[in-house]
């Protein structure tokens, strides 16, 4: 798949949002009281708690629909987040986590280059973690403060990936295959401790790459996700001077994409140089009508929205707008407004079901996307 480029639908926001037809879904709050919510998780099987972490280093829950009053893990002593974008900012759950206990978070300590470590359930409190238990899987020497990335998730195959930004304004690394930054890493922390690196990564004969190096070209990833039905894989890059993308990495992919930062931002020539081996966005917008940083979200996969099946949904952290964006049967994207909000859209998150859930940093609030009544 590397070198394939999509086609790629550009938004226009011309229109005033006043002549936006009204939705027909609301999002309805379920928890509050956070501050910048970083994810919205689920153990596999569990149909009852939402895990909801917080920047600011804490992890809550909320079990049937109610925010329990302990949170299930507290690092906030062991953070930073002098800077936008540092502190407490992913979290996966191991897929056999009912088993092992096992659940991965990503965070900025002081120092600022980031961690991804495992920790454990406690043995005997199923909402509280073991805060003994912590085992760094990898650091990564970092640029600066700038640009972390930092989401994690487990694919269909077992492997753990984990997205990082390229840590700066100015000479960005995302081109440099020497470093981590800028990139998708993908680790195998089943087969030894801290981790390995899967036999089957795309650069594993080239030692002028990482090993652990997935996919390259990116600026600042903020979210990125696994379409749970088909294992297809969503990138929303945050973008510098004027476009967001989504990048788009089928299931069937062998890795070694190339998303094209910083030759290009977008697809809008930014230093320069050859397309050859560049993978282009599927989706891209412009800075307009107050829009400046996307947040990536899940393919709808539920049983309440029917009209959203199969419809990845993304936002924007300033505008507060919310699209969804979907693949059609000649190739082409199709993206479509789905509503518009007052909130600072951080991260989406996902349950068990398919539902679909957002965190809104202006009012401290989680919500589930719902039926508007």
């Amino acid at each position: 798949m590397r070198g394939l480029k999509w086609f790629c639908v550009i938004l226009l926001f011309g229109m005033s949002l006043s002549s936006q037809a009204q939705s027909a879904y609301e999002w309805q709050a379920i928890a509050e009281g956070f501050s910048f919510v970083t994810a919205i998780v689920q153990p596999r099987d569990d149909a009852s708690r939402l895990f909801i972490m917080d920047l600011e280093g804490t992890i809550s829950i909320v079990d049937n629909g109610e925010l329990l009053p302990e949170p299930f893990l507290d690092v906030s002593e062991q953070i930073t987040t002098e800077t936008f974008g540092q502190g407490l900012i992913g979290m996966a759950f191991h897929p056999d986590y009912a088993e092992n206990g096992y659940f991965y978070i990503s965070y900025t300590p002081v120092g600022n280059h980031p961690i991804l470590a495992r920790y454990s359930v406690s043995a005997d409190n199923p909402n509280q973690a073991n805060f003994e238990s912590e085992l760094i899987i990898i650091q990564v020497d970092h640029a600066s403060a700038w640009h972390n990335g930092g989401d994690i998730a487990f694919g269909q195959d077992g492997m753990l990936y984990w997205s990082m930004g390229d840590g700066t304004y100015t000479r960005s690394p995302s081109q440099n295959f020497q470093s981590h930054l800028g990139a998708i890493l993908r680790l195998d922390v089943d087969s030894a401790e801290p981790y390995a690196i899967p036999d089957d990564n795309p650069f594993l004969d080239d030692e002028t790459v990482l090993p652990e190096l997935w996919a390259k070209g990116l600026r600042n990833p903020w979210r990125f996700s696994f379409d749970s039905l088909t294992g297809d894989m969503y990138i929303a890059d945050v973008g510098q001077e004027q476009m967001e993308e989504i990048n788009f990495q089928p299931a069937d992919s062998t890795g070694g994409e190339n998303y094209g930062w910083n030759l290009y931002e977008g697809t809008w020539l930014f230093n320069g140089g050859s397309q050859d081996g560049l993978t282009f966005p599927v989706v891209e917008y412009q800075h307009d009508n107050g829009s400046c940083s996307i947040t990536g979200g899940y393919v709808y996969r539920g049983e309440d929205l029917t009209d959203l099946e199969g419809k990845y949904i993304f936002g924007d952290y300033c505008s507060g707008s919310v699209w969804t964006t979907y693949q059609q049967e000649n190739g082409n994207w199709y993206t479509a407004y789905l509503m518009e909000t007052n909130y600072l859209i951080t991260t989406f998150g996902v349950d068990n079901a398919g539902e679909i859930y957002v965190g809104d940093a202006r009012n401290g609030i989680v919500y589930q996307l719902v039926e508007a009544e």
